[in-house]
């Protein structure tokens, strides 16, 4: 496969998991082969169809993956971008990729960037590389709202599912307090998921240690940490956050760009659509 459409079908996987729930995972902290997929490509702390108003800010976010093989091999991985959030909901997010997958071999970078409007009721999928923006409509049905009940209540499943593992013991979650991080005040929150032994193949328990400090005012994860031993270290954090309100050009589609109905990989197709009407720009 071609290095943009793998990068293309990564990060769309990454926004759709994002737009879609409130957590990427559930609380017992299954992860892929990426160690923490969500951090490690810039989504970590992503509210899918929660609608945050009147806190705007943006910051530089940090995602790096530690992994030391049974040889002594060490493989590190980092991505960097970029989130924005407006005063009516609007986010943006623009990752950077280096060094995986197909990036690897050739030592390039690839950069996306994905616009959430839950004002206008649209997600965009930006491909600076070929100046195409993929167009996905949230549900006719609710809108933003709708999807906010979707979201609302894969949370609730989550929140049963963790009590049901707090239960049995094998979840431990206890409160970290509250500290100034990267400028902000946040919460934290320590958790541990014990993997018996036996439930994988595993001769001994695996214990899944993860540690995430949350903004209030925010609303956004601000820094967090796992670390796995079948997978390694993953930390993301968010700095140089600034609490004032983006440029509007960011939430909006650049002139210059090819409208694409569909997300990454459905407007190949005789799909495109130039001249869409971006969605408007934030007052």
């Amino acid at each position: 496969m071609k290095r943009n459409g793998w990068m293309h079908l990564v990060l769309g996987g990454a926004l759709v998991l994002g737009a879609g729930t409130t957590k990427a995972q559930g609380p017992g902290g299954h992860h892929g082969p990426f160690g923490g997929p969500m951090e490690l490509m810039g989504f970590e702390g992503m509210h899918g169809g929660k609608l945050v108003k009147g806190a705007p800010f943006s910051a530089t976010s940090t995602a790096t993956t530690k992994q030391t093989l049974q040889d002594g091999t060490i493989i590190n991985r980092t991505t960097q971008g970029a989130i924005y959030r407006d005063s009516e909901g609007r986010s943006r997010r623009e990752v950077t990729f280096t060094g995986v997958g197909p990036l690897a071999a050739s030592g390039g970078t690839h950069k996306m960037v994905a616009i959430f409007d839950p004002v206008a009721g649209v997600h965009y999928m930006l491909n600076p590389d070929k100046k195409v923006a993929h167009k996905m409509t949230l549900p006719a049905n609710g809108g933003a709202a709708g999807t906010a009940d979707k979201a609302q209540g894969f949370q609730q499943k989550m929140q049963a599912r963790q009590q049901q593992e707090e239960a049995s013991g094998a979840l431990k979650v206890e409160s970290l307090g509250t500290q100034v991080v990267n400028g902000v005040n946040a919460e934290g929150t320590r958790t541990t998921h014990t993997i018996a032994a036996g439930e994988i193949g595993n001769n001994n328990p695996i214990q899944v240690v993860s540690e995430r400090w949350y903004s209030p005012d925010l609303q956004t994860v601000v820094q967090s940490s796992r670390t796995d031993p079948r997978f390694g270290t993953t930390t993301f954090s968010l700095t140089n956050i600034q609490k004032a309100e983006p440029a509007a050009t960011l939430f909006a589609v650049p002139a210059d760009y090819t409208v694409q109905a569909g997300g990454p990989g459905h407007g190949h197709h005789g799909g495109a659509t130039a001249g869409v009407t971006p969605p408007p720009p934030a007052s």
